[in-house]
């Protein structure tokens, strides 16, 4: 085993999800009732049942609520400025593909300020797995309009109801390259943690729009529900490798939300796309041992300008 553990030892051995939990717990300063608590257990379930030891997770988060995520993880942990969690996910997989990176944030952290990264984190298929809390709003903040909030919807920054249409989350997605693209809801826990294992253990870039409700300031969303699985809904057929397929039910799904019904579930999946590094590697442009590992062997750190000609 490497001096980094967060290599790890290859030992496979039964984890409990409280080990997840830390020794000193922080009093959680999320609202009461508010979906990032179902994130969170979530996560906790899913990584446990996958028999991920904590020393083997990193989880990065952005500003906001969905930022405290890694506050109430055990687990190694990164906090960024607002929208910036992706860039940093992706640096620490490059260093280090064995470590499994979660990347977090709110539909204004991901979507909004931090959208140009989601869009190229998606097309370069970076091997991570990306939640993005969904509750239509800047929660932390107070309530202002989010990149996902319905057109209409009043709040502090328009008060006369907003006059934008929101994003489309699922199909900006898909669009911009995601190799697996899910929703699921903090009222469908068991989905969400089967979904999460799902995206954990798929070979690219999943990214999970998951709904929280956000009882204090937007109470326009309600829970979410009543909810479809469209995996177990006679009513609803995707081909889950199939863009076209796909794309006609993120669609479906992204109107019907706004009209009253949640539509949840797996959208799309590609199996056969290789991830970034996986890529690089194949074209001989990447180090076949993981650079976090070569820092440890020897103390011999390398540095760039050992590799750049100096002008004279």
């Amino acid at each position: 085993m490497s001096a980094f553990s967060a290599i790890g030892s290859g030992e496979e051995r039964e984890v409990d999800q409280n080990e997840f939990t830390p020794s000193i717990e922080p009093q959680p300063t999320w609202c009461p009732g508010c979906g990032d608590f179902g994130v969170l257990k979530a996560l906790k379930g899913a990584l446990a049942e996958l028999e991920k030891d904590p020393e083997e997770v990193l989880v990065v988060t952005g500003i906001g609520c969905s930022g405290k995520l890694n506050s109430y993880l055990d687990s190694y942990g990164f906090h960024t400025i607002h929208g910036r969690s992706l860039p940093i996910a992706r640096a620490a997989k490059l260093a280090n593909p064995e470590l499994e990176v979660i990347a977090a944030g709110g539909d204004g952290d991901g979507y909004g300020i931090g959208g140009n990264h989601f869009m190229h984190t998606a097309r370069e298929n970076h091997d991570i797995t990306y939640i993005v809390f969904d509750n239509e709003v800047f929660g932390l903040t107070k309530g202002q309009t989010s990149p996902t909030s319905p057109m209409g919807h009043k709040s502090k920054t328009q008060p006369k109801g907003s006059a934008k249409n929101p994003i489309r989350p699922l199909s900006l997605s898909l669009t911009s390259g995601s190799s697996f693209v899910a929703r699921t809801a903090a009222v469908n826990p068991n989905q969400a943690k089967d979904i999460i294992k799902e995206a954990v253990t798929h070979d690219g870039f999943s990214h999970i729009d998951f709904l929280t409700q956000c009882p204090t300031w937007n109470k326009d969303a309600k829970q979410y529900v009543p909810y479809t699985d469209i995996q177990q809904s006679d009513d609803h057929d995707v081909d889950l490798g199939d863009r076209r397929s796909a794309s006609e039910m993120m669609h479906e799904a992204e109107d019907a939300l706004y009209e009253g019904e949640v539509l949840t579930g797996r959208f799309y999946k590609d199996e056969n796309r290789h991830a970034y590094h996986e890529e690089k590697q194949e074209r001989g442009d990447f180090p076949s041992e993981p650079l976090a590992e070569r820092y440890f062997e020897d103390g011999d750190w390398e540095r760039s300008y050992d590799y750049i000609d100096r002008h004279a």
